[in-house]
């Protein structure tokens, strides 16, 4: 008889073998992904990550917006597939974050953008060997990165305290793919 009473309870939903396997090829998918980010970069999307949550927070929202507006995902697409390129900023000697204490400003130029169409047989061979876990540990990317060819002058400045410095190869002059 209890035999008769357990089998009048409901099934526990079960997972498909099929979609079993789609996450952990998804799972998978996302191991790669992340495998070609440095630790600098993966700590740096976790801290935006955080603001974003703490912004939302602070604005009274009560849910990080998981799916922000169809029109920002757009300009975020855009973004990520402009060209490697030479851009540059106004910043203070104290910003740039090299320890000095300067209100001087420089104008500094910097590389970014993307690099798909330099993509190479050894940027997709090497993409290929870390799929199939052939390399592992190694900080390497699998792709090549917009960085600067070659540097302005060198730039000079005075510092809170008077004292006088020249930093050599602070703002890129041109950029490319390497």
């Amino acid at each position: 008889s209890s035999s008769s009473s357990s089998s009048s309870l409901p099934a526990a939903p079960r997972r498909s073998p099929r979609a079993l396997q789609r996450h952990g090829s998804l799972l998978a998918q996302y191991s790669a992904l992340l495998e070609s980010y440095t630790e600098g970069e993966i700590r740096q999307l976790v801290s935006a990550l955080v603001e974003r949550y703490r912004q939302a927070m602070n604005s009274g929202g009560h849910e990080l917006p998981l799916f922000p507006r169809a029109g920002s995902r757009r300009k975020r697409a855009r973004a990520r597939h402009k060209p490697c390129e030479l851009r540059e900023l106004e910043v203070s000697v104290s910003e740039l974050g090299l320890g000095y204490e300067s209100d001087e400003t420089v104008l500094f130029r910097y590389c970014s953008g993307t690099c798909e169409a330099a993509v190479r047989s050894y940027d997709l061979s090497l993409k290929s060997m870390r799929s199939r876990r052939k390399i592992r540990k190694e900080k390497i990317r699998a792709r090549p990165c917009c960085r600067p060819l070659a540097y302005d002058d060198d730039v000079s400045f005075l510092d809170a305290y008077n004292r006088y410095y020249t930093v050599n190869e602070l703002s890129a002059k041109e950029c490319g793919c390497v």
